[in-house]
């Protein structure tokens, strides 16, 4: 992962600005801020912004152009939903999404298939011997997907 630690939503999304940056890609930032704005506080009132804390939760949808598709959902609470040409990554760390994202931009994210049990799962390896892997939905292997197959 990388050194540095994201402390908030606006810190993330700057991450991957960067990172947009330095791949030479678009970025597109939707940002839901407030209680009664953001998709995992059901609970909020009417005409409340603000936790009952007092901060102010930040969530951000962030789309960057290029191959493959990605966009990163970045969640108050502190994770993320990464999807990659249609392959949902839940429940991953804020901290770790600049270091994802160059894994799969920087070439090191790969698609694996088994005959059994039989799929595909498109595997994300990260610095300190991490690694993501989800499966591919069938049917959806995309031309970025199906040039990522490594042998078994």
């Amino acid at each position: 992962m990388d050194s540095a630690s994201l402390p908030s939503t606006e810190a993330a999304v700057r991450a991957v600005r960067a990172i947009a940056d330095e791949y030479r890609l678009s970025v597109e930032v939707t940002d839901d801020i407030g209680a009664d704005q953001v998709s995992r506080r059901t609970s909020a009132g009417l005409f409340t912004a603000v936790d009952p804390d007092g901060s102010l939760p930040h969530e951000a949808l962030v789309e960057l152009g290029g191959r493959p598709e990605v966009t990163v959902r970045l969640f108050a609470d502190g994770d993320a939903l990464i999807t990659v040409d249609g392959v949902e990554f839940h429940d991953l760390d804020r901290d770790c999404v600049p270091a994802f994202l160059r894994s799969v931009y920087g070439g090191l994210a790969y698609v694996k298939g088994r005959f059994f049990p039989p799929g595909q799962w498109l595997v994300v390896p990260l610095p300190g011997d991490v690694t993501h892997k989800e499966l591919v939905p069938s049917g959806a292997l995309t031309p970025w997907l199906a040039g990522s197959v490594r042998g078994r």
